[in-house]
């Protein structure tokens, strides 16, 4: 099979297509479930901590996690088929509607099934069959929830931001991207330079400007792109994060007062450095 993909490559670009498509799927339960089972786990350490006596009623002690309970619709309580949860194409057959009760669905799980595909084969296509193609999408993969649910709610999670970090590590160890003395002072300068620019920002303002989530975000994408290069995923990341910022207090009265997270832009502009990071600094240069 391995040798197929590989002396194939329309067999190996329509692969990682549909894998895309599959992982873009599970993506969407991650967004929609991880924030609510970090919420929960709080909540049980504060209850725990605070009321030691308490008892917990039998609906808390039901299993919410990333398979259980099977995906069902929120309005109607319908549980999704095999046949109705296949990417893309169940949303277009069931015309955006639940099954049952009609209810519409947001369009939202499409796109991040189509995003996740296009981010995918953009990498496969750039890196070719090889063990660079199959890293890079596992970063793909990781930093498109960090994207959405930081977006939502303002929080990067450490159980996909650490992990991120430590495959950044792990992978300079074999120069899949970068050696690993690169790899270690990219993680160390994208932490601390966020950190400097927090504590400064608080210092003169007293106010906080980012979260912690943010500083190890970047940490995470300076071992996988190497401290050289994040001075482009900084200016990036700012560019677009303030234009962006620009435009929703134009286009829909976004508030001054009320934050935007950070974190969307750490991440785009990582996954652009990680495939075009040194055509960009070579094109800067001359």
């Amino acid at each position: 099979m391995l040798q197929s993909l590989e002396s194939t490559p329309a067999l190996f670009y329509t692969t990682v297509v549909v894998l895309g498509l599959v992982i873009g799927s599970f993506l969407n339960v991650v967004i929609h479930r991880l924030p609510t089972i970090l919420k929960n786990n709080w909540s049980r350490q504060c209850r725990e901590l605070l009321e030691p006596d308490h008892e917990d009623d039998d609906a808390a002690n039901q299993p919410f996690n990333l398979l259980r309970p099977a995906s069902h619709c929120p309005a109607c309580g319908h549980r999704i088929r095999a046949i109705e949860n296949i990417p893309v194409a169940s949303y277009i057959f069931l015309r955006g509607r639940c099954a049952a009760c009609h209810t519409r669905i947001p369009p939202r799980y499409p796109v991040i099934e189509f995003s996740t595909a296009i981010l995918s084969i953009f990498t496969a296509v750039h890196f070719g069959y090889t063990p660079q193609t199959a890293a890079a999408l596992a970063f793909t993969w990781m930093i498109i929830p960090l994207c959405v649910i930081d977006y939502d709610e303002q929080l990067l999670p450490d159980c996909i931001t650490l992990p991120l970090l430590w495959a950044g590590l792990a992978l300079s160890l074999a120069d899949i991207f970068i050696d690993s003395r690169v790899s270690i002072i990219g993680a160390l300068s994208g932490y601390l330079c966020l950190w400097v620019v927090y504590h400064l920002f608080k210092l003169a303002t007293g106010k906080e400007g980012m979260g912690y989530g943010d500083f190890k975000l970047l940490a995470a994408i300076g071992a996988w792109v190497g401290w050289q290069a994040l001075p482009v995923v900084i200016l990036f990341s700012s560019v677009v994060g303030a234009i962006t910022g620009m435009l929703l207090i134009a286009i829909k009265g976004h508030q001054r007062s009320q934050p935007i997270p950070f974190g969307p832009f750490l991440a785009s502009a990582g996954w652009i450095t990680l495939l075009w990071g040194q055509d960009i600094l070579d094109l800067y240069l001359h």
